[in-house]
């Protein structure tokens, strides 16, 4: 039941706004108990596909997108078990590579504007001021969500921000052990500031490699050599 649902708003045959019947009609419909049917809407319900009212007698109602269930989703796929962390950091590269990509040609272009350019400064700037490695990490997360908002695309908004929820605490991790916290954070800061640079000149090329090969700097090291070379080489790639 719950798979035809979704099927029919995935096809359009059910748009934002329409009913589907009362529990009763569903029930018979489906050939299912009540209980079976108040399951299946309880997870439709969940997933941000409809919302249902035992007292409404128009029966449940299908939503719009929201982008706060995507991220939900993207979320709780990036927290499985069965997901490597090569994969995590190779979805992240992609990720980050294209907001650049996009960031830098829309400010070119005069779709991104000055504010959004900003933004990213500012949390450039609060990475420099940071006094502790816990407030380090976290503004550089709040860096990278900043060009993804510069990027225009919402999707990749929401899948940056979800796979951020994950990696933080790698970050948080590495950044509590390092001995060599300066020279961390210094290059850090500098794979930022050439990543800013190639924003600002509308170099969108060159953000999107400065991008993919800053995280594979950061984090190349927690993957097995055999893993190393194929990020390495992703990271280089045009």
């Amino acid at each position: 039941m719950v798979e035809r649902i979704e099927q029919a708003v995935f096809s359009g045959a059910l748009t934002p706004g329409d009913r589907l019947p009362s529990e009763r009609e569903l029930m018979g419909q489906f050939a299912v108990s009540r209980s079976t049917v108040r399951e299946a809407l309880r997870v439709l319900e969940s997933n941000g596909m409809v919302r249902s009212s035992p007292r409404d007698p128009r029966g449940p109602v299908i939503l719009p997108f929201a982008p706060a269930h995507l991220h939900k989703s993207v979320t709780r796929l990036a927290s499985v078990t069965e997901l490597s962390l090569a994969e995590l950091l190779q979805f992240r590269m992609m990720l980050e590579g294209s907001a650049g990509f996009l960031a830098a040609h829309r400010l070119a272009t005069g779709q991104a504007d000055a504010e959004q350019l900003a933004e990213i400064e500012a949390a450039m700037d609060d990475m420099r001021a940071a006094q502790q490695r816990i407030e380090f990490g976290r503004a550089d997360l709040a860096f990278h969500d900043a060009v993804a908002r510069a990027s225009g695309n919402s999707l990749i908004q929401v899948c940056t921000h979800a796979v951020h929820t994950v990696v933080l605490g790698i970050i948080e991790d590495k950044l509590d052990k390092a001995e060599d916290y300066a020279r961390i954070a210094e290059r850090t800061l500098g794979h930022h500031e050439q990543l800013i640079e190639a924003i600002r000149s509308g170099q969108g090329g060159a953000a999107s490699r400065i991008a993919r090969a800053s995280l594979c700097d950061y984090y190349a090291e927690y993957l097995p050599e055999s893993e190393q070379e194929l990020l390495r080489s992703f990271a280089q790639g045009s």
